[in-house]
């Protein structure tokens, strides 16, 4: 489960996207960046954020952007740090491009290859618990449900789209722009948001 805060967030997500984004090759649009849906995956430990963004800019092509959030910066990573913000609960989050950290590689491979889901989403309001609607949903084509093993370091991570995950024991494939790329085959995370159906990302145990 994921435990949203009704909090001030300064700059706002959109604000470090609309920035970076046009920073990346792969990214085909202006600065005008809207949120089109998202979906979240759980951190076990419970210390990482682990969200993901479909955003557009105007009738541009859809983006997935997967961001992991840090209440520290994450040794190594300086080269997929989007920026930091200043979260009015949970005070400065050092905000990653998700495919540089490996508590994101983890999750991924799980919601692929075992069929974890995405997280859902609540807000606590006077100690109730106030759930959130998914705005997508996401499946996998994975056979059967299986034990992931540990994915270990991050091996070499090559950005592009899709962009490719190496770690020790899975190789991942995110697609920055779903529609416009084939998954190959294997196991596929498969997205569904408004009229749309794309494939997400893909693995492949090593």
């Amino acid at each position: 489960m994921a435990l949203l805060h009704r909090a001030d967030i300064r700059p706002t997500k959109l604000e470090l996207l609309a920035a970076w984004l046009p920073t990346r090759d792969w990214y085909e649009g202006g600065v005008d960046v809207a949120r089109v849906a998202g979906y979240r995956f759980d951190d076990p430990a419970g210390q990482v954020g682990i969200e993901t963004l479909l955003v557009a800019d105007g009738d541009g092509p859809v983006h997935q952007v997967p961001l992991t959030y840090r209440g520290a910066p994450l040794d190594g990573a300086d080269e997929w740090l989007v920026g930091t913000t200043e979260h009015s609960v949970l005070g400065r989050r050092w905000v990653y491009d998700a495919v540089g950290d490996p508590v994101y590689a983890a999750a991924l491979a799980g919601a692929i290859l075992a069929g974890a889901g995405q997280a859902e989403e609540y807000f606590e309001v006077d100690g109730r618990r106030e759930v959130r609607p998914p705005s997508m949903a996401i499946t996998s084509d994975a056979p059967a449900a299986v034990v992931v093993p540990p994915v270990g370091a991050l091996l070499r991570v090559v950005d592009g789209d899709p962009t490719l995950v190496v770690t020790d024991t899975v190789e991942l494939g995110v697609i920055r722009r779903p529609g416009s790329t084939a998954a190959p085959a294997g196991a596929t995370l498969t997205g569904t948001w408004d009229d749309v159906q794309a494939p997400l990302a893909y693995a492949a145990p090593r």
